[in-house]
């Protein structure tokens, strides 16, 4: 007699351009690629990093973003800044009643406000849920640390789902050996990692991650042409000679490739279920077949069987950090 199919869960990776620094705009654009994605029969939906409203492209590609006081960098932070997500906001809840009318988990990296600072962060909304989880990124990488300030171990977040926990890390976070044995701890089944792009060293970081997590991985990475990121820049109101003059200095025309996507989805044994695509707008979909986890746990589980806390041993901090407490006092 033929044993039932094992059940599995569809996954999608969208890569696919915002409007870039244009909140409402891309909040409209991902709402139509998560319809996309569930009519495809996707259950999870997973965005690049910052897909809201775009990674900042100026650090890594226009010459002068780096230099103290330089106007246009100093114009780009107010509309980054303007263009953020903000704790409860109208924008994060018409993603909470996307997943609630598609029945799609929903992991998006965003800009968020808080108070005058910016925060790389990513939500995860799941349909039916009371309210949504976020992870702040917990180290800004290098002139990334220029826009966001640094989140804490209250925001290492995972969602339960019927099909098992989903979790993510945000770029380099995968190469924060504490921050995996943290997540790998909290029994992922789907983890998305979120990249600007998904490049040779992302894929091997993330491969490495289903291999020692032992769960799927939703590679998700951005494309974007020089085009995009201006159409973007100029759908705003309000905008700046000096910050359009930092964006036209990124090398390349308007069809250039600024970020050329590589998403993928990878099974826990490390393989392949979708391969790397470049330099294409699309969504990447494969289908994870829920047994390989078990499976695979018979020969490593890190937090289990194939640790020694005999030997090492990791305390993680959950507590918020914010920069000032206020005690009982009502003089305070």
């Amino acid at each position: 007699m033929t044993e039932p199919a094992a059940p599995s869960v569809r996954l999608a990776a969208i890569q696919q351009p915002p409007v870039f620094l244009n909140l409402p705009a891309s909040i409209d654009r991902a709402i139509g690629h998560i319809q996309a994605a569930a009519d495809q029969g996707a259950r999870v939906a997973g965005f690049a990093e910052c897909w809201v409203p775009g990674y900042p492209v100026w650090l890594d590609f226009a010459p002068a973003a780096a230099l103290w006081d330089q106007p246009g960098a100093k114009a780009l932070y107010r509309l980054l800044g303007e263009n953020a997500v903000v704790q409860g906001d109208a924008h994060l809840q018409r993603l909470q009643k996307t997943a609630d009318d598609t029945g799609v988990h929903i992991v998006i990296g965003t800009h968020e406000k808080a108070g005058g600072t910016l925060y790389n962060t990513s939500f995860y909304f799941s349909p039916g849920a009371a309210d949504y989880a976020w992870h702040r990124k917990l180290t800004p990488t290098y002139t990334e640390r220029l826009v966001w300030g640094m989140g804490d171990g209250s925001t290492l977040a995972t969602v339960q789902t019927d099909f098992g926990r989903l979790g993510g890390l945000i770029c380099w976070e995968h190469w924060l050996p504490l921050a995996r044995a943290a997540m790998h701890a909290k029994d992922e089944t789907v983890h998305v990692a979120q990249w600007p792009v998904v490049k040779d060293i992302h894929q091997v970081a993330s491969r490495h991650y289903a291999f020692e997590g032992r769960c799927f991985v939703i590679a998700a990475g951005s494309i974007m042409t020089k085009g995009d990121i201006l159409d973007g820049f100029q759908s705003l109101e309000g905008t700046a000679p000096e910050a359009e003059d930092l964006l036209l200095s990124i090398p390349g025309q308007a069809a250039s490739l600024v970020h050329n996507g590589g998403s993928a989805i990878i099974g826990p044994d490390g393989d392949y279920l979708a391969e790397p695509v470049f330099d294409t707008a699309t969504t990447v979909i494969a289908d994870a077949r829920l047994a390989a986890i078990a499976e695979g746990q018979l020969t490593l589980d890190t937090s289990g069987h194939y640790a020694r806390p005999d030997v090492f041993e990791l305390n993680v901090d959950t507590r918020p950090r914010p920069g000032v407490t206020f005690g009982d006092d009502p003089e305070a």
